[in-house]
């Protein structure tokens, strides 16, 4: 947390969330490149780590008995399974975030969000949302990674997670992605005072 006569901004847990292809993770980047009060808590995972991925900075690595641990401790803010890997968010990289005077942000699937709010009920969840469910349909598909039975069951889930929108403090339509950062950087500037200090 900021010190006495320290001119930054309270810190706060700040969670970005929405359907894939909405741009959370585009939105994320470009609002860390126009201030220095945030940084992205490093999840945990046990999947294998990439080449040119460093322990720490991209995923804290851990292996399946010491992510089970921790579990079973109740380090986790919230942790699932996913593509045969589990991920997680430790409560301590948040607090080192945290303490640093810096907002941490986590980008987390709905479901995630909200499980960091019953542990951390002063976090701030942010929603960023399509315009149009057609326009999230035509980004899933311009990314032609997925087979389209895999872009049908992200489309299913994208419908629920948009039915969840309005349990999240703010709502972000990205529209326009410098439309859409400006108000996301307005939306924390909001609830996190005096100032957002720019790069």
């Amino acid at each position: 947390m900021p010190g006495a006569g320290d001119d930054r901004p309270a810190s706060r847990l700040i969670v970005v969330s929405g359907p894939s292809g909405a741009g959370k993770g585009t939105l994320i980047r470009r609002l860390l490149d126009q201030t220095r009060d945030f940084r992205v808590a490093v999840s945990a995972t046990t999947r294998r780590q990439r080449p040119g991925e460093i322990d720490g900075e991209h995923y804290l690595f851990l292996d399946d008995a010491e992510f089970q641990r921790r579990v079973d401790a109740g380090d986790f803010l919230e942790h699932v399974s996913f593509a045969g890997g589990r991920y997680g968010t430790l409560a301590s990289e948040v607090d080192r975030v945290l303490e640093d005077g810096r907002s941490a942000i986590l980008e987390l699937e709905v479901e995630g969000a909200f499980a960091i709010r019953r542990r951390r009920p002063d976090a701030l969840l942010v929603f960023i949302a399509p315009p149009a469910f057609g326009d999230l349909e035509r980004r899933l598909r311009a990314r032609a990674t997925e087979s389209s039975g895999d872009i049908e069951t992200r489309l299913a889930i994208a419908r629920e997670q948009l039915a969840e929108r309005n349990h999240f403090d703010a709502v972000v339509v990205n529209d326009q992605i410098e439309r859409a950062t400006e108000e996301l950087l307005a939306t924390l500037r909001g609830a996190i005072l005096p100032t957002i200090e720019a790069t």
